[in-house]
């Protein structure tokens, strides 16, 4: 057989050798070797494009099945709280009597349906069924419920024991949701027989040119990276199309890195099998590809990037060293597409796809900035942010209060930067709080109190902890928000039942929630007849964190609708001194010389803008703008009412003994006397005799579901489902944030409940739906 540059003399016309060194591809004529032409006869290199055509294929074919369903059950969901609606207005038209002589005070005549009307005949009540045509289509919901009968089902969870200073610490690792690893899997299947099965995979000799199989992998893997990088943006496309926040979305972001790097390792390989340097390859690739050191340096370049950023995603890793993380992992990502543009060349169509990488890239930062609460020049926060307090509170959480002209929704979240306590740190909490008019802020009309309640552990939280101790109730900081993000993909009132699982600080997730279906209940825009409230928590004094919310949630929900339910799952003795205080926080003198500055002149920015603003407000008015100096003075400074209590050896363990069930007496001077205590249904604090009663000794009462009421011990959740589900309307939502061990049991229970949905169920049932809200793996 010839040698490489002999053939390549014979075979390569002198116009086409521009194409030779553009395309690294070897022409066929009629003088080429019989092998060249059978292999390019069988998968010619110039057609190798359309194996990136299939993934784009594979993933539009995958995103119009979402967005179906996700339109299905947003106009559903949708017809049947305005069919609602309009039930209730015609009720409203006819329960009042129509006649000054008509008893007002019967309760019949005030009914919807009187049973004695003054003219005509008797009323007949007729049972309406809802439409199926609109609202309900029943083999579609048996088919959706059959799927999540599987893929609701939670895989196994492992607990892993870790010895660290005498003591050991139990570790719990959950895996992505079954519908995840079947996602995952079909794609991985699909990309690896779109590799493998197609022939040839290697040509007789590298004289022919690159291998198909590794030709094949690549474009593969170029074709993903629109994908990826759009699964990993904060303001994407695919979030606006299914209403999925982003995320949920990243659990695939991560999955799709992975699959490229073995896409990737398979485009690679084959290079190494085939290596260019056999049969006299080398003087061709030196000749056509002059001042390369290595002859594959450029796609070295690109692998060695790729194989840090999905190593260092591992949840291992990232939880390990997550600041880090954050830090490195758009750098690299940056320097990874670069290495791809320098690697590909413009072969066939890679450019087309890292193109719309770099153009999905940059829109999705040009729309976040929309998201940030300093981008707005018709704001007070423009450039300087937002004014927030810090409050401690029992169990040593930390309340972050924000008055803010941003709106979001119940169940959004928003990543928070304090540039006082740490310039570079950027973080993702919850919403506590619900923007609407009924729940004004006292900072401004236009102003509504953004609410972060969180449990320090390490890191930013940790300084935020500090912050708030070092410089007391009254001291102000800078917020920079950049949100809100995510939320539910359903409304809670559309369904007839809704049950809410929390456990510890999982509360803050379900507080606006609730509070929203309350207020739609109350105002008549809620399908919801019930609704059931679980908290499973270590302290009763961890309810202390929304006692006015959930004293709304009593108050003002229409009767015999809540029913909330307390499990106090531990507690420990305090002496009657207590435990002694911590020494104070680390001395961080630069640490805190350059926050505290940064701070300061965010804060000096603020005051000269307010300054500007009430002179002209004044308008040369000497004793008015005196006036509103000192109102905006005490504005400020009643930025809120803090509770502040001395904190424990740490605000995230337990100490090292033995459980003991008694509360500590609460410093009543540190709150103020006109408040009420709430009664969350719980008399006293019971020893651990009576515990030990109450678990055991007594049987549960008959009315003891309904209403409010505190246990001590564990909820035993499959028992409660079970007992909820004979009061279950057509739709029911079943929320649960909390600890993997009580998501689990939730979700096998929801999944289980899909049988009378799909195998046609008692009260004609047509859904039961979970929403999880945690961050995926």
């Amino acid at each position: 057989m010839p040698q490489l540059p002999r053939l390549a003399e014979r075979s390569l016309p002198a116009q086409n050798f521009h194409t030779l060194v553009e395309r690294v591809h070897i022409p066929v004529t009629s003088d080429s070797p019989e092998g060249l032409q059978a292999a390019s006869r069988q998968d010619p290199w110039s057609e190798s494009g359309k194996y990136a055509l299939g993934w784009v294929y594979f993933s539009i074919i995958l995103l119009v099945f979402t967005i179906a369903m996700h339109l299905y059950h947003w106009m559903s969901d949708r017809i049947r709280r305005a069919t609602y609606k309009e039930e209730v207005a015609k009720s409203s038209a006819t329960s009042s009597p129509d006649d000054d002589y008509e008893m007002a005070n019967m309760p019949t005549n005030n009914s919807t349906h009187m049973f004695f009307p003054r003219h005509g005949p008797i009323h007949q009540q007729q049972q309406q069924d809802e439409e199926e045509t609109f609202l309900s289509f029943t083999p579609l919901n048996r088919f959706v419920a059959l799927l999540r009968y599987f893929f609701y089902r939670p895989l196994p969870i492992l607990r892993v024991r870790q010895v660290r200073s005498l003591r050991i610490n139990k570790r719990e690792i959950s895996f992505p949701s079954p519908g995840v690893v079947l996602l995952v899997t079909v794609a991985l299947v699909f990309v690896t027989l779109y590799c493998f099965v197609p022939q040839p995979l290697y040509y007789a000799s590298i004289q022919f040119g690159s291998p198909p199989l590794a030709v094949r992998a690549g474009m593969l893997a170029v074709a993903m990276m629109p994908w990826i990088i759009a699964l990993s943006m904060k303001a994407n496309l695919i979030t606006l199309l299914t209403g999925i926040g982003h995320e949920r979305l990243n659990v695939l972001h991560r999955w799709g890195g992975y699959i490229c790097l073995f896409l990737s390792l398979i485009h690679t390989i084959p290079y190494y099998v085939t290596p260019v340097w056999d049969q006299g390859g080398l003087a061709l690739f030196k000749s056509l590809f002059q001042g390369q050191s290595y002859i594959y340096g450029t796609g070295i370049a690109a692998l060695v990037p790729l194989i840090f950023l999905c190593v260092h995603s591992l949840p291992i890793l990232r939880a390990w060293m997550y600041e880090l993380f954050v830090a490195l992992h758009v750098p690299v990502s940056i320097v990874f597409v670069g290495m791809l543009f320098w690697h590909c060349h413009n072969y066939l169509t890679s450019w087309n796809y890292l193109w719309a990488t770099v153009a999905i890239w940059l829109t999705s930062y040009l729309v976040r900035l929309c998201f940030l609460n300093w981008t707005n020049p018709w704001r007070m926060s423009w450039l300087i942010g937002e004014e927030a307090a810090l409050t401690i509170l029992p169990e040593n959480a930390v309340k972050v209060t924000i008055p803010s002209q941003v709106k979001w929704k119940p169940g959004q979240y928003v990543y928070l930067r304090m540039p006082g306590i740490s310039v570079f740190e950027n973080h993702p909490f919850t919403l506590a709080s619900l923007c609407s008019d009924d729940f004004p802020s006292e900072y401004g009309e236009q102003y509504r109190d953004m609410i972060l309640v969180f449990r320090p552990f390490g890191g930013f939280t940790r300084k935020v902890l500090n912050a708030a101790i070092d410089n007391g109730p009254n001291h102000t900081y800078r917020a920079f928000i950049d949100g809100p993000y995510g939320g539910m993909q359903r409304e809670l009132a559309s369904f007839d039942t809704v049950i809410l699982f929390a456990g510890g600080s999982g509360i803050t997730a379900i507080v606006s929630h609730l509070l929203d279906l309350i207020k739609k209940m109350r105002d008549s825009k809620a399908v919801t007849k019930q609704v059931h409230i679980v908290w499973a928590l270590k302290r009763p004094e961890t309810m202390e964190w929304f006692k006015e919310e959930l004293r709304i949630c009593r108050e003002y929900a229409p009767p015999e609708t809540v029913h909330c339910q307390f499990f106090v799952t531990g507690a420990k003795r305090i002496g009657p001194n207590g435990f002694p205080l911590p020494p104070p926080s680390p001395s961080r003198p630069v640490s805190d010389l350059v926050h505290g500055k940064i701070d300061r002149a965010f804060q000096g920015i603020a005051s000269k803008r307010n300054s500007a603003l009430i002179r002209d407000e004044a308008a040369g008015d000497p004793e008015k703008e005196r006036e509103l100096r000192r109102e905006n003075e005490d504005a400020i400074s009643a930025l809120p009412a803090p509770t502040f209590l001395p904190p424990p050896k740490k605000a995230h363990t337990r100490a090292n003994k033995p459980d003991k069930l008694t509360i500590p007496a609460v410093n009543t001077s540190l709150h103020n006397a006109n408040n009420k205590s709430f009664d969350f249904g719980f008399p006293s604090t019971p020893t651990m005799l009576q515990k030990n009663l109450m678990r055991f000794a007594f049987l549960p009462t008959a009315n003891k579901k309904r209403g409010w009421h505190t246990e001590y011990g564990r909820p035993d959740i499959p028992f409660m489902l079970k007992g909820m589900e004979r009061d279950f309307g057509k739709r029911t939502c079943v929320f649960v944030c909390g600890p993997p061990s009580m998501r689990v049991d939730v979700q096998k229970c929801v999944a289980s409940m899909q049988q009378k949905v799909w195998g046609g169920g008692e009260n004609g049932r047509q859904e039961v739906y979970l929403h999880t809200e945690n961050y995926a793996i």
